[in-house]
């Protein structure tokens, strides 16, 4: 009987696992344990080829990272999580916290003695990432793209790293039929409205998100458009940019006590002239449920879809989404 298996496993644009069996079923346990043993190649976001060994004591970073893991059934290895990895609940709930994930301890995480670490794009300071290199342990980090494909590419990334394939292809199957029945949902939006994502409030000027931010993509996917122009990332803006932005409806995420209600933002001069004003018309989401980008995210592009356009809501009273009761962990 001839088994035999690659030396490593790469993921680009397209990800692919040649397995190459002479008696399909014989082999499969000597090739797995000969593929860890050689470890799989992770070509990561700081365009470094990464091997990976052992991964029974993971470290995570970042609220989609830790959410797609949790989703694949591999929870029970994550043995440090950072303040964004909010869902599910327990994660922060049971693991230890190693911080916010730009303003990292080298100590917080190594002190933890895991084997990999499994990072959000942005994660840091560059001083942290150093030192966590410089320990020789794996550390991949994974693109941040606020895109349906971006999404996708990323569960099969945090997939392929943890040799779960498998369960990888699962999750993304539910989260396609998920963005599938979004776009259903979305081309009988006639008439898109205006929405403005608010993050807070600066110096009494509101930071809003412009292009390029998962905000804008998020209102996107929910059938509408970004009522802000001419710049990408979050900036503040002055009042007259607000009047002449014109939204129909104002968005902004719900985190803790900090967070902004219709009182306080319709209360503002340049906020009562607006549209949206004139009409209340104010939503507030979940932060990582609303900007994660992780598996949920169809989801909360319907929810949002629903609460902009109330008359979706017989259409999507049969969609429930696939990805939030899909069970991959086998």
């Amino acid at each position: 009987m001839n088994c035999r298996m690659p030396v490593s496993r790469r993921i680009g644009a397209t990800l692919a696992a040649t397995v190459a069996l002479a008696a399909a079923g014989l082999c499969s346990a000597g090739q797995h344990a000969a593929a860890r043993a050689e470890g799989i190649v992770i070509h990561d976001a700081r365009g470094r080829d990464i091997t990976i060994g052992e991964t029974s004591r993971i470290v995570s970073i970042g609220g989609a990272i830790t959410e797609i893991l949790y989703a694949l059934g591999l929870g029970d290895r994550i043995v440090g999580v950072d303040t964004t990895s909010l869902y599910p609940p327990k994660a922060l709930g049971e693991k230890p916290n190693v911080g916010y994930m730009r303003q990292l301890s080298a100590e917080g995480v190594l002190g933890l003695n895991p084997q990999l670490i499994l990072a959000i794009e942005g994660s840091g300071p560059k001083e942290t990432l150093d030192v966590l290199d410089s320990a020789k342990i794996p550390f991949v980090s994974f693109p941040e793209t606020y895109t349906e494909q971006g999404l996708i590419d990323k569960i099969k990334m945090v997939a392929h790293a943890m040799d779960a394939d498998d369960r990888g292809a699962c999750l993304t199957a539910a989260v396609s039929s998920d963005l599938t029945e979004l776009k259903k949902l979305r081309e009988s939006v006639k008439k898109p409205a205006r929405v403005m994502f608010v993050m807070s409030f600066l110096n009494g000027r509101a930071m809003v998100a412009g292009h390029k931010t998962a905000a804008n993509e998020i209102i996107k996917l929910a059938g509408g458009v970004n009522a802000v122009d001419g710049f990408e990332g979050y900036k503040p803006v002055n009042d007259e940019a607000i009047v002449a932005a014109r939204p129909d409806v104002i968005l902004t995420m719900q985190r803790g006590r900090e967070q902004l209600d219709a009182q306080t933002v319709f209360a503002n001069p340049s906020f009562a002239l607006t549209p949206a004003a004139a009409r209340k018309s104010f939503v507030a989401m979940d932060g990582l449920y609303l900007l994660g980008f992780g598996p949920r995210t169809a989801a909360a592009a319907r929810d949002l879809a629903l609460s902009l356009y109330p008359d979706l809501n017989d259409k999507a009273a049969t969609w429930k989404p696939a990805a939030l009761s899909i069970d991959c962990r086998k």
